[in-house]
């Protein structure tokens, strides 16, 4: 068999991350772990190209080339999926569909021939097994959950490594909490599966023989979701691998609020080379955390638990919404003042959105609210149901929540909060890298000479350079991300830079 993998390409959007790429010379943020991962598990006499969209056009000699196009997808990506659709059906090859988007919205895609669901680990061997004997069915789906402990190590082989700002590893699947919002536990379940010790540092070890240095992303939903194993039994084998190897790489992750109520986890992880990790704060109303039962976030200083896990030296991204049914025109002041004052620098705000089999969507549909399928894009200012407050009220003040906290006084005044806090773990070497170098430079000419808020940037350098100059390459990244959400927010909705 002959396979093309086929990774759909973002929009521009808070994720993609575009703007924030041509500084050091990369094209996509990071690889597609789903594609990579299922080439793994395919048989080893089979032929395999992949194709990155985020970073290379699809040529149509590849589609004629591959006995199967295998495609994978989140909802932010349908525009890209449907012109890949088209283009195959066009030259007549057949399509392998999977991943978040398929398994969410498999009844939307009547055209693709067959549809491998839900984990791959249990799916894919039996359409393999099938079509192997001659009558593969079109669809395979189960509600059992994986063993995560037989899943392979990606196939990094595939990849134009240089590309991409990160390479990717996925240590659990499942979240122990039940966001009304989220479709995590619907695709991944509650309970936390984790792989073993032991296939972690075979892809960090393959990871390291590929010659990969610098960041890596742990998609994990919530990383810290079985604590027990990551803390007792994970943590510190990385933090011996890393430090027998001078640590080669830098981490970062998705956790929940309540790792700032364990001081000693915080510790080890930066001592094990994590440098930030995203939050989904989401608001700071604490009848929103109850309405969507954001169970770690409830009757918790949410600020203080911010500082502290920056104090011990991780960076906090985080996401916010606006749109509950029990927001008042009040939160969107709110959110801009929380904002600012936890020095969270990536700050993603959005407009609440109900994914498919999510209990948020089940109750909207039972109160007959529903008008149309979430986008999955928080800079679209989209809401796929009917909110309690006047939908062009919620517009205006999301817009004026990325206005206010995006301008650039006000997003330089938030950096410079972090950094005051922020108690980095030194422990870690410092490398000298050319392509931190580069950005530098692009920063200067771009932010600190053509773009609008120089004066910000300059009076921002400056400040650094005497007070936290030992956090300088943080501050220049800080610069070049707050250029990237200044321009997807004024190129999506004609802000003023």
């Amino acid at each position: 068999m002959k396979i093309l993998f086929v990774y759909p390409q973002y929009p521009d959007s808070i994720w993609s991350f575009k703007h924030a790429l041509r500084f050091i010379s990369k094209k996509a943020v990071m690889p597609p772990l789903g594609l990579i991962t299922v080439s793994a598990m395919l048989p080893a006499n089979w032929q395999r190209k992949l194709v990155d969209l985020n970073i290379i056009p699809i040529k149509i000699k590849d589609i004629q080339w591959a006995d199967y196009v295998f495609i994978s997808a989140m909802y932010i990506q349908r525009e890209s999926v449907n012109k890949i659709i088209d283009e195959c059906i066009k030259q007549g090859t057949k399509i392998i569909a999977g991943g978040p988007l398929f398994t969410q919205d498999y009844e939307n895609y009547p055209q693709i021939d067959h549809l491998v669901l839900n984990e791959a680990e249990i799916t894919l061997p039996l359409f393999l097994k099938d079509l192997e004997e001659g009558h593969p069915e079109r669809i395979y789906k189960t509600d059992m959950f994986a063993d995560i402990t037989s899943t392979p190590i990606p196939d990094y082989n595939l990849l134009s490594r240089k590309n991409y700002a990160f390479m990717n590893i996925q240590v659990t699947r499942g979240c122990p909490f039940a966001c009304e919002f989220c479709e995590i536990t619907s695709l991944l379940g509650h309970k936390v599966r984790i792989k073993t010790t032991e296939q972690i540092l075979d892809e960090l070890q393959k990871l390291y023989e590929l010659q990969w240095r610098g960041n890596i992303l742990i998609v994990d939903d919530n990383f810290t979701g079985n604590k027990k194993v990551i803390k007792y039994e994970l943590l510190p084998a990385m933090k011996k691998w890393m430090q027998e190897r001078n640590y080669p790489f830098v981490f970062n992750t998705q956790a929940s609020i309540n790792l700032a109520d364990d001081s000693e986890l915080m510790k080890l992880m930066a001592e094990t080379g994590f440098t930030s990790v995203f939050i989904g704060i989401e608001t700071p109303e604490e009848n929103s955390l109850i309405e969507c039962n954001k169970g770690p976030n409830k009757n918790r200083d949410l600020l203080d638990s911010i500082k502290k896990i920056q104090r011990a030296g991780l960076q906090v991204s985080a996401g916010f919404i606006v749109g509950f049914d029990s927001d008042s025109p009040s939160v969107f002041q709110r959110q801009i003042d929380f904002i600012q004052q936890s020095g969270i620098v990536s700050a993603m705000v959005g407009l609440l959105n109900a994914p498919k089999n999510t209990r948020l969507y089940e109750r909207l549909e039972a109160e007959n609210r529903l008008t149309t399928d979430a986008t999955g894009n928080n800079t679209d200012s989209s809401m796929n149901f009917i909110p309690r407050m006047n939908y062009q009220v919620l517009v205006d003040g999301h817009k004026k929540i990325i206005r206010d906290i995006y301008a650039t006084k006000a997003y330089y005044k938030r950096i410079r909060n972090l950094l005051l806090n922020y108690k980095p773990n030194h422990k870690n070497p410092v490398k000298f890298d050319w392509v931190a170098l580069l950005g530098f430079f692009k920063s200067i000419l771009i932010i600190g000479i053509i773009n609008r808020g120089r004066r910000d940037y300059w009076r921002f350098m400056l400040w650094t350079f005497f007070r936290r100059p030992a956090l300088f390459v943080d501050a220049v990244t800080f610069s070049i991300y707050g250029y990237h959400f200044r321009t997807v927010y004024r190129i999506k909705n004609k802000y003023r830079n």
